[in-house]
């Protein structure tokens, strides 16, 4: 029996959806489905927690955590851990799995890195991500803000390692060599899904362009950490995942995450299925046999997910392969 709460539920899905998404409104909806016990995670009592909200309200500051409705924030913000958003809240892309509002973003702030780095400085962060929507209506993507967030950072948080999470600089010629010139520990930029699924989960974008991207950041430069990340359960079959890693290594990619996609609003494709733990495992055991340093593969795994703990991680197991070498 369908209850009042349900239906209620669903009309609040269905208007945020609409409003966040203005493109997607048209679209018939896809009943979210109910998520099994292993997904489930407990709202957020912490104080820290609230203190972490507090400095980002504070600080004028957007985060992915918020915007993309990650599972995980209560656990992270609750250990001072926030992956910050530059460039806005508003995309210029309509991925059908992704949950940030979706428009014709405003002008940058250019006072945006100094207060990123001074949030990042009174968090007292060991490591720190940095994100941001894509802006196509920028001549270079954005990449000059990125490069100052990074500069900023150095300056105001030395002891900090940063790790970026970068747009695909689609059709932006010279955007990438500023990124990388700014030299993070950590450039990630996300697959998302396999390629078959591309043309109707992230239709603005180019599998083989995001490959490109990932495999010139290590020519630009080896010492840099090359991430990626793909979610499960839109639909992709297995052989098509063990591909993506294939095609992954060839690109000489350090870091793998997986971790199951979860339906933000009706409006937003539809889960497949629910991915158990034993399946997680299985594709974490594959990724480690292709020669990934590191592989996070569980249900909530996001990019950012104990972003700190991995780059230690990260960094003593590249140690130990040049030790064996």
């Amino acid at each position: 029996m369908t209850t009042r709460v349900e239906i209620d539920h669903r009309q609040t899905a269905a208007r945020i959806g609409a409003d966040r998404h203005p493109e997607k409104a048209h679209r018939p909806d896809n009943p979210i489905q109910r998520k099994p016990a292993w997904i489930r995670v407990k709202a957020p009592t912490s104080p820290i927690y609230r203190e972490t909200q507090a400095l980002m309200r504070d600080n004028k500051l957007v985060t992915v955590c918020e915007e993309a409705a990650c599972p995980n924030i209560g656990e992270c913000w609750s250990q001072r851990h926030a992956t910050m958003m530059i460039m806005g809240d508003t995309c210029t892309r309509a991925c059908s799995f992704c949950n940030v509002a979706t428009g014709m973003p405003k002008p940058l702030d250019g006072d945006e890195p100094n207060r990123v780095a001074d949030a990042v400085a009174k968090l007292g962060l060991r490591h720190v991500v940095i994100t941001s929507v894509d802006r196509d209506d920028l001549p270079d993507g954005g990449a000059e803000h990125f490069a100052q967030t990074i500069r900023a950072l150095r300056l105001a948080a030395p002891e900090t390692t940063v790790e970026i999470l970068t747009p695909d600089f689609l059709r932006k010629d010279g955007a990438l060599e500023v990124v990388v010139a700014a030299r993070p520990d950590v450039f990630n930029h996300n697959l998302e899904t396999v390629p078959a699924l591309y043309p109707t989960i992230r239709p603005g974008a180019r599998y083989y362009h995001s490959l490109r991207l990932l495999d010139r950041v290590k020519q630009l430069d080896p010492s840099i950490f090359t991430k990626s990340g793909i979610m499960v359960g839109l639909g992709e079959k297995r052989i098509e995942v063990l591909q993506v890693m294939d095609d992954l290594r060839s690109a000489e990619v350090d870091f793998l995450t997986i971790g199951q996609y979860l339906q933000p609003t009706v409006k937003h494709a539809a889960v497949d299925r629910f991915v158990t733990p034993e399946e997680f495992e299985d594709y974490a055991k594959a990724a480690r046999g292709k020669g990934f340093l590191l592989v996070s593969s569980t249900p909530l795994t996001r990019s950012s997910y104990h972003a700190d703990r991995d780059f230690a991680a990260l960094r003593d197991a590249r140690a130990a392969k040049l030790r064996a070498a």
